[in-house]
């Protein structure tokens, strides 16, 4: 079961060390016909994740898109970011598992692939583990639901 909308495109953000990454994932989702759409960065110079997550993170709390990929050097900087937005939550995955049950328990809306600590296999396996795995809610829902939004 996927968890992409219908008419709605993934969003996607990094910074120059998610850069090269974040062009395979693009193809993976274009070879899987999935829309997407980049906030940048769109080169592997030097820039600041925070330029880019706003904007992503902006797009994903308004509904234009929905989930959001985003990927930095260890992924930390990045998901810091996005998670100062309100209704985001940001995991980073290094693995499958860990992708799984960011979704499963968490209900996560974006994932944060660490690209200088996975290599590109491996983060398209983290990538369709996200995007297949619907949230369990439940138990886990009324934990959710005590994530603050301010």
């Amino acid at each position: 079961m996927s968890i992409l909308k219908e008419n709605i495109s993934v969003g996607l953000c990094s910074d120059h060390a998610g850069y090269e990454m974040k062009s395979v994932v693009e193809g993976y989702l274009d070879s899987m016909g999935v829309k997407w759409h980049d906030y940048g960065t769109h080169s592997t110079d030097s820039c600041d994740y925070p330029d880019y997550a706003h904007p992503c993170a902006a797009a994903l709390e308004e509904g234009t898109v929905y989930p959001a990929i985003a990927l930095c050097g260890s992924g930390n900087g990045i998901s810091m970011t996005l998670n100062k937005h309100q209704g985001i939550r940001a995991a980073i995955c290094w693995n499958t598992e860990l992708a799984a049950l960011a979704r499963q328990h968490n209900d996560a809306n974006c994932l944060v692939l660490p690209a200088r600590f996975i290599d590109n296999v491996t983060a398209l396996a983290i990538v369709d583990t996200f995007l297949n795995t619907p949230f369990e809610g439940g138990r886990h829902q009324q934990r959710v639901n005590k994530i603050p939004l301010k």
